[in-house]
């Protein structure tokens, strides 16, 4: 399904349906009209407010309607400018918008946990919710004005549902850079082998478990991933 930065896209498919005008108009006054105005001040927190009603859409729309179609951001974000009064003045410059945004997202610094058990010999890892997604460390993008550590355990919280705000200290974390993005992950010990983790966000993490403490030495630092070849010595 492709986007042109003024087009449209089909209404109708045997996949399902694009959703409504209706619901378009829903998801524009919930997440773009009624924001503080300085969110609107730049495509790039646009961007991220229409990333909000994507997932909203995804998860909730088209989780309860099936009839309704599954879209990419970028597919969404054209319906979006197409259909939101606001935001139509400017669709003849989508693409260029949506471009800046990509680039922009890897300058988001990161923040996130190394997560050891209580006897030390196991770290925490997560693996994302499509079958291609790779294992890592609990982490995300810190939100406007957050602070690292308070980005870390909210994090945390969304992908495993532990709380480590008591367990974080905030000397103790390692960082790097990767292109233009600074990633900080803090170390946090002390938490039960036995915890049980379930993940309180909806289509991210598949999967938490903790892995054997060693394979942290094989940690692809650039990418602050798993390398597949380790996949099946992990559990």
């Amino acid at each position: 399904m492709a986007m042109a930065g003024g087009g449209g896209l089909n209404r109708s498919s045997s996949r399902g349906q694009l959703p409504p005008q209706e619901l378009l108009d829903d998801l524009c006054s919930r997440f773009v009209l009624n924001v503080p105005k300085e969110d609107l001040e730049s495509f790039e927190r646009i961007l991220f407010l229409l990333e909000q009603a994507h997932w909203f859409y995804e998860d909730n729309s088209v989780e309860h309607n099936p009839s309704l179609k599954s879209l990419s951001f970028k597919d969404f974000t054209s319906l979006m400018f197409n259909s939101c009064a606001a935001l139509r003045p400017y669709r003849a410059h989508l693409d260029d918008i949506y471009k800046d945004f990509t680039h922009y997202k890897f300058r988001v610094p990161v923040s996130g946990a190394i997560i050891l058990d209580d006897t030390y010999e196991r770290c925490l890892l997560v693996k994302g919710w499509k079958s291609s997604a790779s294992w890592s460390f609990p982490r995300g993008k810190r939100s406007k004005d957050e602070e690292d550590h308070t980005c870390a355990v909210r994090e945390v919280l969304e992908e495993t549902g532990c709380d480590v705000s008591k367990l974080l200290k905030m000397d103790d974390h390692i960082e790097v850079s990767i292109g233009q993005q600074r990633v900080r992950l803090y170390i946090i010990t002390g938490v039960k082998g036995d915890t049980v983790f379930a993940p309180q966000t909806k289509k991210e993490i598949s999967v938490c478990n903790f892995s054997k403490f060693f394979l942290i030495f094989s940690i692809w630092v650039k990418r602050i991933l798993i390398p597949r070849d380790y996949i099946k010595t992990m559990f």
